[in-house]
């Protein structure tokens, strides 16, 4: 999964990114709401978590920008602001959940996961795939009852594959939502990737769960 993270705060910037790259995802960030739109407008997200008091443009300012642009990406709206009418302002333009500063980075990570899978339509923390049961939340893939180590990097790309579970998912998409940094882009890393996958989720016999479609992508079915 790819978030934008908007924060003026270069200590929380860090950590914030830091905490969340642990946990697979890929990451791109901005100190101020003008580069935040820019990139918000440019990039494609899942999550957008977004600083409320913010240098040359306030994260109220982008977040209507970006409504007005038609830009439909869930928003996680962080503020030092606790007022009843200062989250009602951040809905009412458009974001998707508030967040009080100071706050524990657990719920953080709790509210961008949700976020993320509202994305794709997924209610439940669990998705299931024939065998393989994995879980968004505490990041574990279990297949008939036995729980399979997968890398963090390996893992993202087995969750975006399910979130979007029965659709063909391009080579270019998995690029941009898994991997954080042009360095990672090998010519063939996602097709290594897919392969590493494909050895610890298959069964020992049988079709791949992973199907590769030529000139295309791959898609993660049970059928």
């Amino acid at each position: 999964m790819r978030l934008l993270l908007v924060e003026d705060s270069e200590k929380l910037r860090r950590s914030v990114s830091d905490g969340l790259r642990k946990h697979g995802y890929a990451i791109d960030t901005a100190p101020d709401g003008e580069e935040g739109l820019h990139l918000a407008k440019t990039g494609e997200y899942d999550v957008i978590v977004l600083d409320v008091m913010l240098p040359k443009l306030d994260g109220i300012g982008m977040l209507t920008r970006l409504r007005n642009a038609e830009n439909t990406t869930h928003v996680l709206l962080l503020t030092a602001r606790d007022a009843v009418q200062d989250r009602v302002a951040g809905l009412r333009a458009g974001a998707d959940d508030y967040l009080i500063k100071p706050f524990a980075f657990e719920e953080l990570l709790a509210r961008v996961e949700a976020l993320a899978r509202r994305s794709y339509n997924v209610k439940r923390q669990c998705v299931r795939i024939g065998p393989l049961e994995i879980n968004t939340s505490s990041k574990t893939v279990n297949r008939d009852g036995t729980m399979l180590i997968l890398p963090p990097r390996e893992y993202a790309l087995l969750e975006y594959l399910a979130l979007r579970q029965g659709q063909v998912v391009s080579r270019s998409e998995i690029e941009s939502h898994i991997y954080d940094s042009a360095a990672e882009l090998m010519s063939n890393v996602v097709d290594s990737a897919i392969c590493a996958l494909r050895r610890k989720i298959d069964a020992a016999e049988g079709p791949s769960l992973i199907q590769t479609r030529r000139g295309l992508g791959y898609v993660l079915s049970s059928s």
